[in-house]
């Protein structure tokens, strides 16, 4: 079995330090907050996560930016001439133009080094959702599982990934097109907080309405009961925009409740972050709610 290493992009959000454990690779894309522009580094070594969140509570101007084919070749081919074959997974392709990228690269590299073997795939998953479904890749590989089995594995299993998440201001959505002008001004004025999903298109829906924060987060978590399917994992994934004590407490009613191995905490990056705004709670999980 030929040496293969594992790709992904930033918006996995994963902790730097479980990506270092786990021997992922990522390419960093980008955010630029009103002049500029920052690489988003899982190490917040241009940008803290914290100092994001501060920014956009300020109302400062944000974009962010797709990695083009261009980026993808430059990270790839350095394992190619070592020898290595490469399983890249990327942020969903219905919120992001990345995955389309890494498939032009691919492309382009093979004519290159025909006798490589350089697998896409397109994850149709975000932030944690992306991280969980690379925890399980990374720890295939690690028990020796060929490129072709791991590969195989995500495919079956990527639309497994639930996500389920709430917002504290809808105006981020609507900015960031997610939302329609009407819905998001009557959502503010009656402090009611969506439950969002992403569907088995990789997209934003909305799967219910909860009158106040601490009741969408009960919310998040009763979603979570009635869904999680604990035959084929015991990891949750929980990812917050600058909101951390929401995020304790609903990983505090998880363990309470279900035999987990496993809850991971972190921020929600600067991209993805820059479209749905501070205070945006999110959790992840095996489960069967997107394969209806």
């Amino acid at each position: 079995m030929n040496d293969y290493v594992i790709l992904t992009d930033s918006c996995c959000d994963l902790p730097d330090e479980l990506v270092k454990r786990l021997e992922l690779d990522y390419l960093p894309l980008t955010v630029k907050i009103e002049d500029k522009s920052y690489t988003n580094y899982l190490d917040e070594r241009e940008i803290s996560f914290r100092d994001l969140y501060k920014d956009l509570r300020e109302k400062k101007k944000t974009r962010t930016s797709q990695a083009n084919p261009e980026d993808f070749i430059q990270k790839m081919r350095p394992y190619l001439e070592k020898g290595k074959d490469i399983l890249s997974i990327s942020f969903s392709s219905a919120l992001s133009g990345t995955y389309n990228s890494s498939r032009l690269a691919r492309e382009e590299l093979l004519e290159a080094f025909p006798s490589r073997k350089i697998i896409v795939i397109d994850s149709l998953s975000a932030s944690l959702g992306q991280g969980l479904l690379l925890t399980y890749a990374a720890e295939m590989k690690k028990q020796n599982r060929s490129i072709e089995e791991v590969a195989a594995w995500v495919e079956e299993n990527k639309l497994k990934i639930s996500h389920l998440f709430t917002v504290d201001d809808l105006n981020h959505l609507r900015r960031g097109g997610r939302l329609s002008f009407i819905p998001a001004i009557i959502g503010t004025i009656l402090r009611v907080k969506p439950l969002l999903h992403v569907s088995s298109e990789g997209k934003l829906t909305v799967e219910g309405k909860a009158r106040g924060r601490q009741s969408s987060i009960n919310e998040l978590f009763e979603r979570l009961v009635e869904t999680i399917d604990n035959s084929v994992g015991n990891k949750v994934y929980i990812s917050h925009a600058d909101c951390l004590e929401d995020a304790e407490y609903l990983k505090e009613k998880i363990l309470k409740s279900l035999p987990m191995k496993e809850v991971i905490i972190n921020y929600i990056g600067p991209v993805i972050g820059s479209h749905s705004g501070p205070g945006t709670l999110a959790v992840f999980y095996l489960g069967n709610d997107r394969l209806k």
